[in-house]
């Protein structure tokens, strides 16, 4: 089979690779119909993930087709139509019975990270019965690989851990896929007001069209001081991180609100300053988490039902053999006008 390969920071192939078998009982193999690229296979890219080691398949959201399984397997038959989580997990261990899916003792964040995984013709999934989810019928593909991550990300470690609340003031600081997937889902709460911060026009332009109240040219002016103008000098009860630099994350911190959240979902690959100084009078709550997907059942259902639309999310289509140009455009967002890009076996 084919398979994108990372070969060390900023070294990428798309190659012959052996197709995944079967190895342990609760094993499924996938035939991916559809995959994306996430902004968490840049940072790999750029060699800020070290766990992830030469050789290794990237890619971590997928849908697609189960083509095998192991005898333990209970809950999936070869020919469903799956979508497949981004957190491998057990579902039994000490972290997954506290709902921490991300840190299971046999799974976690794995695909594309310590095992193989989804920018590929065919995936293993280990664990399925507690890893895949059945696709609802009629639902495409475009709409459902948006929960595999981010769509689950941005709800469980921004809106969720931010606990937003109906009549808040939002800021969410990023206006890329996750920032935006958080606009979507902040929505379910009934904030009365969601400022975008964002450096690219089009970006904010999208989340104008998404439901965000405000936006924020932080290239034009100085970000901080506009949220605080835009809300009398209170500022927000909820400020969302959503890039993983320390420029967004210094926002944040001048933003939030005696009182308030900051909720970081961003991937830092250095080191960032908290202003204590400033902060620790506050009563304000700072949160990090990486998706347990625990909401994944909840979204699907949703999805289903209409009630969510990731779909203005997908600025580009392009086959799966054709990764590498995907890659550029997807690397060169800005100049792209590029969100979420779509690939799709076939």
């Amino acid at each position: 089979m084919k398979a994108l390969v990372f070969h060390g920071p900023g070294q990428k192939a798309w190659e012959e690779r052996p197709k995944p078998r079967v190895e342990d009982a609760s094993d499924a193999v996938v035939r991916i119909t559809t995959t994306t690229i996430c902004g968490t296979d840049l940072h790999i890219l750029k060699g800020d993930v070290p766990s992830v080691k030469p050789g290794r398949i990237l890619g971590h959201e997928g849908v697609g087709v189960v083509d095998e399984v192991g005898p333990g397997v209970r809950a999936f038959r070869v020919g469903d139509r799956v979508l497949v989580s981004c957190i491998t997990a057990d579902a039994v261990c000490p972290a997954c019975r506290r709902g921490m899916f991300s840190h299971c003792a046999h799974g976690g964040w794995i695909l594309g990270n310590t095992i193989d995984g989804t920018q590929a013709e065919y995936v293993r999934i280990p664990l399925a019965d507690t890893s895949l989810h059945h696709a609802p019928p009629g639902v495409e593909d475009e709409a459902l690989v948006m929960l595999s991550d981010i769509l689950p990300t941005a709800f469980e470690c921004g809106v969720l851990n931010g606990q937003v609340g109906p009549g808040d003031t939002i800021a969410i600081v990023g206006a890329g896929p996750i920032g935006l997937a958080a606009l979507l889902t902040a929505r379910f709460y009934s904030p009365s007001v969601i400022i975008v911060i964002d450096l690219d026009d089009n970006r904010l332009e999208t989340a104008k069209y998404l439901g965000a109240t405000r936006t924020v040219d932080s290239g034009r002016e100085d970000a901080g001081r506009r949220v605080m103008e835009l809300t009398g000098g209170r500022g927000v009860d909820v400020a969302v991180e959503a890039v993983g630099v320390p420029a967004t994350f210094d926002i944040c911190q001048s933003v939030v609100a005696a009182g308030g959240h900051i909720a970081s979902i961003g991937v830092f690959g250095m080191s960032v300053e908290l202003h204590l100084e400033r902060l620790w009078s506050q009563n304000i709550t700072l949160t990090t988490r990486l998706v347990d997907t625990v909401t994944t059942p909840m979204l699907l259902k949703m999805l289903a039902a209409g009630a969510l639309d990731p779909t203005p999310l997908v600025t580009h289509r392009f086959r799966l053999d054709d990764i590498m140009r995907a890659y550029d455009t997807f690397a060169n967002a800005a100049k792209e006008k590029a969100l979420k890009v779509i690939l799709a076996g076939a």
